[in-house]
């Protein structure tokens, strides 16, 4: 008898914490920072974040392209966020993370960033139309309850811009 009240109570739980989930704001936006700007990216559109692990220089590269990572077999390109926006190149060390970005899309990339900042819902941002996109691939700028600018960064067209693909020294 005390087994079948305790599944009861389970299954209310449950039911409950079900409930809860459904309700709760939605959180499908991942806050990163590089290279002093606030960035966004689609959950959907990141994969893993991982600590930056050893990478392999690539010759002939250009300075954001960092290198090659190795993860769990599969090599991964690095872009440095911060240089490819023309910013310094982020320290390997600390907080700094890699964003698996381009394995949904069939590209084996990652963004080097400074840090995730954590999951952020979009209702925590409004309209920021006081300039112009600065990328092809950031469509809109917000900003958030303290006033900070956001750029969000549309993934596949990220993949797609030239400058992005063109990172060998000509």
């Amino acid at each position: 008898m005390a087994k079948r009240i305790s599944l009861r109570e389970f299954q209310e739980s449950l039911v409950r914490r079900l409930a809860d989930a459904q309700s709760a704001p939605r959180r499908d936006l991942l806050g990163l920072t590089a290279g002093g700007d606030q960035w966004l990216v689609d959950l959907g559109d990141a994969g893993e974040i991982l600590p930056v692990p050893p990478l392999a220089t690539v010759p002939l590269a250009k300075a954001w392209f960092r290198g090659l990572a190795n993860v769990r077999g599969t090599l991964f390109g690095v872009i440095d966020l911060s240089a490819f926006c023309g910013g310094a190149l982020t320290p390997l060390t600390g907080s700094a993370r890699l964003v698996l970005v381009g394995a949904r899309h069939g590209a084996n990339c990652a963004l080097l960033v400074s840090s995730t900042v954590g999951l952020r819902s979009p209702e925590d941002f409004e309209p920021d139309d006081t300039g112009d996109s600065p990328h092809a691939w950031v469509p809109r700028q917000v900003r958030d309850l303290h006033g900070r600018r956001w750029k969000h960064i549309d993934v596949p067209r990220l993949l797609a811009d030239n400058t992005f693909l063109e990172a060998g020294i000509v």
